[in-house]
């Protein structure tokens, strides 16, 4: 038998921590799950935004949300929509633009951005809030990131490592999708 490297070791007893960390949470689970069945309710829809990694999160927890969670749940990783708004607005301002243009008052807005520092989420989101959309945060790195105090309901991870972040990003997401398609049941097949 041979013994694991201890950089797994101290990585996976990282991310567990920070998954476990959900449990910190437990008021801002339920007032989004609350969000989510209203929106479920009300037929109106969920639009989840990142850069990067967390674009990719955004497009999975978008279409397992469709699905699964039977909710409608739009994303903007649609590179000639990124590209357009780009052009004509500037970087920064896409993400707004895109949101202006996607976004009804009733709908729920979740911003993932692992140092929650970037500019075009952040000017997203002082949007939102001047709108009065509802804002749910996923971010990471600091905890008095700028998103983090622009959002209504918000999950922070307390790492530093982009991939830490966002694979608990993606799980936590993910589990919430579980959550309100299976209620209390998970599959286990042994």
């Amino acid at each position: 038998m041979t013994l694991i490297d201890p950089y797994f070791k101290k990585y996976f007893e990282l991310l567990k921590n920070n998954i476990d960390s959900f449990e910190d949470y437990k008021s801002e689970l339920d007032s989004f799950i609350q969000q989510l069945d209203l929106i479920r309710n009300s037929n109106a829809k969920i639009v989840i935004a990142g850069n990067g990694g967390s674009a990719a999160i955004a497009s999975h927890f978008s279409v397992d949300m469709v699905k699964v969670g039977k909710i409608r749940c739009t994303n903007f990783n649609e590179p000639s929509l990124i590209t357009c708004f780009s052009n004509d607005y500037g970087y920064e301002n896409w993400l707004q633009k895109a949101i202006e243009v996607f976004t009804d008052n009733s709908d729920l807005v979740i911003l993932i951005s692992s140092r929650g520092e970037s500019k075009n989420i952040i000017n997203a989101a002082t949007w939102l809030k001047s709108k009065g959309i509802r804002i749910v945060t996923f971010t990471g790195f600091s905890v008095n990131n700028t998103l983090k105090g622009l959002g209504d309901i918000n999950f922070w991870t307390n790492c530093s490592s982009y991939n830490i972040v966002e694979i608990t990003h993606l799980t936590w997401l993910l589990s919430i999708i579980d959550k309100i398609s299976l209620g209390s049941e998970i599959k286990v097949h042994k």
